[in-house]
């Protein structure tokens, strides 16, 4: 019995060292430094993309279309991605209008804040002075998810700058989620958000990107390519973390103050933000209009930009220039 106590003791301690080997191997595999600026420039900031220096901050923006456009349309990313998630629009939309777009702080080429304020207030002051800067006066206003969010607070807190309002699957109200992104619950729990700034599985990134799509067939490597090298992009992880835990909910109460014409487009296949919340904002935003899509998910401009672009271009008219 001894021996055989002895043998099992020999097996199990083996089987250890293999695992810890194993789980090295990983971990090894799986490093991921930050990236530098410069580094991610050529492949994810080519022309028309610009840096523009606003109080020691690089922000990245792309303004494209005719400069004399008077209603230019602003497109605002959600978190974690950047002002790419909006191309499928702006390259249409710039042909005959003027866009802007750009990269929110802690997100994208623009990095993280100076001061490490990532709240909603902030980043409505932050949307207001880079437009101001821009040389912009009004706008037709457009968010996804926490750009959304973005959007309707600025439309509240700067009603003569916003001449109409986009709302994509927008954030803002106290949503109990059906399915949170890998990264998203990554940045969020205490122990293992300390890992990511140092270990980042490319997997990870991908099933994120997956789970927020109404149909992962659509998900091109291209795609997860993006959205995982900017998120090494130099303190951008960090910024993820310091954004979760500076999460709060907006001021719900005040949307039908909200009298600007309001087109709110909706994935039925939103698992982080589900459906039932573009009939609330629908339901609370005077004259406002819903568009869902029984196909697509959280990102729909990005996920089939033509269909969600065809419902934009049916409803522009109605905003007075």
């Amino acid at each position: 019995m001894p021996a055989e106590m002895g043998r099992l003791g020999d097996v199990a301690l083996r089987a250890a060292g293999i695992l810890l080997m194993l789980a090295a191997l990983l971990v090894a595999a799986s490093k991921a430094p930050d990236r530098s600026l410069e580094s991610l420039v050529p492949r994810w900031a080519p022309p028309p993309s610009d840096f523009v220096d606003l109080d020691g901050l690089l922000v990245h923006v792309r303004d494209q279309g005719p400069s004399s456009d008077p209603l230019p349309l602003v497109l605002i990313h959600g978190t974690g991605a950047s002002l790419h998630t909006w191309e499928g629009w702006a390259t249409e939309l710039a042909r005959t209008r003027r866009v802007i777009s750009f990269d929110l702080p802690g997100f994208g080429l623009t990095g993280p804040s100076v001061d490490g304020d990532y709240s909603d207030a902030r980043y409505v002051a932050f949307t207001r002075q880079l437009l101001a800067r821009l040389g912009v006066g009004r706008a037709i206003v457009a968010g996804n998810s926490l750009g959304g969010a973005i959007a309707w607070q600025l439309a509240l807190a700067d009603p003569e700058r916003v001449a109409g309002l986009v709302l994509v699957d927008a954030a803002g109200h106290e949503v109990v989620p059906e399915s949170v992104p890998l990264g998203f619950r990554l940045a969020q729990l205490p122990v293992l958000r300390e890992g990511m700034r140092w270990v980042l599985p490319r997997r990870a990134v991908e099933s994120s990107v997956v789970n927020v799509y109404g149909e992962p067939a659509r998900v091109r490597g291209e795609t997860v390519d993006r959205y995982y090298e900017l998120t090494l992009r130099e303190g951008n992880r960090a910024a993820l973390m310091q954004r979760m835990d500076q999460l709060t909910l907006g001021p719900v109460a005040r949307l039908p103050e909200i009298r600007v014409p309001t087109l709110i487009l909706w994935g039925e296949r939103d698992r982080l933000i589900p459906p039932r919340w573009g009939q609330a904002f629908q339901q609370a935003i005077p004259g406002s209009r819903l568009v869902s899509f029984p196909d697509l998910g959280h990102v729909p401009q990005e996920e089939n930009p033509a269909a969600t672009l065809a419902a934009l271009r049916d409803w522009l008219p109605s905003v007075a220039h």
